[in-house]
This record gives structure tokens, sequence and C-alpha cells, in this order.
């Protein structure tokens, strides 16, 4: 296979992977010095009710990877339709993506962003590594939700979704 045919077909792939509706979250942590840290990530669904636990995939190439392998917990925020801009903002690499973002530590510490749909503040219950990504696995120790609609994404592209 030809390096042309190979970069072809992973773009295939993310093509079809693509073709699945998913929400938009911002996962975050604290680091070692407490300062917040965060990223966009669409991989996350929930994995047991007993006990309450879900997961989350990030890639290995994340400059904010090391503080999640470091952390003891994690939060997942769930955008609503109004925070387009702000998944946008945890997408791309920044010096202080918390700049003038309004937050306030859950029960384990995560930092739960104003104005989500939904959040959940886990402790880090099992780390997994799975090819480009790593699977952490948080038993949630916290969590709530409002009566907002969700930010969605699919093919490359966000949608409201009518809830």
């Amino acid at each position: 296979m030809t390096v042309e045919a190979a970069a072809d077909e992973k773009r295939a792939l993310r093509t079809a992977f693509g073709a699945f509706m998913t929400g938009v979250t911002v996962v975050t942590t604290v680091d070692e010095c407490g300062t917040p840290v965060g990223l966009t990530a669409n991989s996350f669904t929930s994995v047991s009710l007993e006990p309450p636990l879900l997961l989350v995939c990030i890639s290995r190439k994340s400059l904010s990877l090391p503080a999640f392998l470091r952390t003891e917990g994690f939060a997942v925020n769930i955008l609503s339709e109004s925070q387009q801009a702000l998944s946008d903002r945890f997408a791309r690499p920044a010096e202080d993506r918390f700049a003038g973002v309004a937050w306030t530590p859950g029960p384990v510490g995560g930092p739960i962003l104003d104005g989500v749909c939904g959040w959940f503040d886990c402790r880090l219950h099992d780390r997994l590594e799975a090819g480009d990504h790593e699977i952490l696995i948080g038993r949630i120790a916290g969590f709530g939700q409002e009566r907002l609609r969700p930010l969605g994404y699919a093919r490359g592209g966000y949608f409201l979704a009518d809830i």
C-alpha cells in the first residue's frame, strides 16, 4: 500500500465515523500546579450505571494528555447550543484556553464550565491504551444537568439537537 493510499483510507475512515452524530464535550482537569486544562472531545459515552462509569478518548497527540495521565480525576462538560465558540476554543492549541471562561470546581475538583447542558466529575477508575488514543474511564462522583439544548457534531460540522 502506498502512503497516498493509506492517507486516502484514513480520510475515508474518518468520513465514515463522521456519519455518527455525537454530542460535543469539553473534558477538563487540573494539573499538578492547580492550573485548569481542557480539550474538546466527542469520543464520550456512558459505560455503567452500577458502578457509575463513563469513558472519554484522548488522542496521544494532544498536548493536554500528560495532565490527564497524571490526574486523579477529570470532568466531562456537555456543551449547549450556545457554546460552539467554546468548542472551537478548546479544540485548538492555545496558551490559556480558560482565559475569560467561567467555571467552578466539581466535587472531585474537575473544572465545570458555566452554561453546559450537563456535567460529570469523575475519579480516574482505569486507563487503557488503544491505538492512537488513551481511554480514560471515570467513576462518577458528581453530576448535574440543565434543560438546555445540546450542541451536536456530524460530518465535520455542528448542528443543534432538536430535542
